[in-house]
């Protein structure tokens, strides 16, 4: 609890700091004004364009570390990670597919054949992952993960190659972002994240059962397998809809849940809260920081969170080698 209070309260000073900075600096007075309906000229108006986008951070930033910590204790893999298993790059070829074939443009029927997409890629993956000797190990999951996925983006490609007017979009949703968040997009999205959000609540002590393996989960009375669906389906849930509106942000579900554990432990109804907590922290920080290094300009949120994440999977695989010998 005190570990989830402090994350609070950092998340809190994060979001001040990501609505105060920017091209422009605001001070927290003029803050103050503007969430009171005074809004007073440029800083006003910056400061009610930092808000949504800083709230889209938030629920994007947990909802992708919620998704992630689930795929991990579903798949007793270390490595999972909807980026790494393929997760994200389903549900990016379903809202291309969409997009380019069929014009679907709005936020609802977007998230709808992202979260179809995300499905359809984690089954497909675990399916491969699990074939020949062995079962579904780490490696095996995660070699058909990339696999996977770069066969996705290769999809994306084709799709998109004789469509030249949707490149241009496309290319800056697929690098992953916040830029440009409304409160419709935000209303919308955030029911859809707190269904996902709850049935991977409602299965946190199965999870716990799950990661003392198959056998000794069902001595202790977990259905295994519907335990690992229903999880599963809040995990899809998460990251299908994250990705339909922020696009395809990687690494956050594989580095946030590494980060809790060593504090907290494994206990999935506490790792799953704190997860959602430093989650959020760790995109509202990137968004912040992507738009203080390259001012006037901005750099994407998806290219900070792969240069943090990046050099930690690495770190991850090695270790996990090492334990293996």
């Amino acid at each position: 609890m005190a570990w989830i209070v402090g994350g609070l309260v950092l998340l809190a000073i994060l979001c001040v700091a990501s609505v105060s900075l920017g091209v422009r600096d605001v001070s927290l007075a003029e803050i103050v004004a503007a969430l009171t309906g005074h809004p007073e000229g440029i800083s006003g108006a910056a400061v009610l364009n930092r808000i949504p986008r800083t709230v889209l951070a938030v629920l994007i930033g947990a909802a992708l570390a919620m998704s992630g910590a689930t795929m991990q204790a579903v798949t007793r893999n270390p490595l999972a990670d909807p980026g790494i298993l393929g997760v994200t790059s389903g549900a990016a070829l379903a809202v291309v597919i969409g997009l380019a074939l069929f014009n679907i443009t709005a936020t609802y029927p977007r998230i709808l054949l992202a979260i179809l997409g995300s499905a359809a890629a984690a089954v497909f993956v675990y399916a491969v992952g699990s074939l020949g000797r062995g079962g579904a190990t780490p490696l095996k999951l995660a070699l058909a993960g990339a696999a996977t996925s770069a066969a996705f983006m290769s999809l994306v490609s084709a799709v998109l190659l004789p469509r030249v007017d949707l490149v241009e979009s496309f290319r800056f949703w697929q690098i992953g972002g916040v830029g440009g968040a409304t409160w419709d997009r935000i209303v919308l999205l955030l029911p859809i994240l707190g269904i996902g959000a709850l049935i991977c609540m409602i299965t946190a002590r199965g999870m716990n059962s799950l990661a003392l393996g198959d056998d000794m989960a069902a001595g202790l009375g977990e259905n295994v397998g519907r335990t690992r669906m229903i999880a599963a389906v809040g995990a899809v849930i998460l990251c299908g809809a994250a990705t339909a509106v922020a696009g395809p942000i990687g690494f956050v579900g594989l580095v946030v849940p590494h980060m809790c554990r060593l504090l907290i432990g494994t206990d999935h109804r506490w790792l799953l809260p704190f997860s959602v907590v430093v989650g959020a922290c760790l995109l509202v920080a990137a968004d912040t920081i992507g738009r203080l290094v390259a001012r006037p300009g901005e750099v994407e949120v998806g290219i900070l969170t792969a240069i943090v994440g990046a050099p930690l999977f690495i770190w991850i695989v090695r270790r996990q080698k090492v334990r293996e010998l």
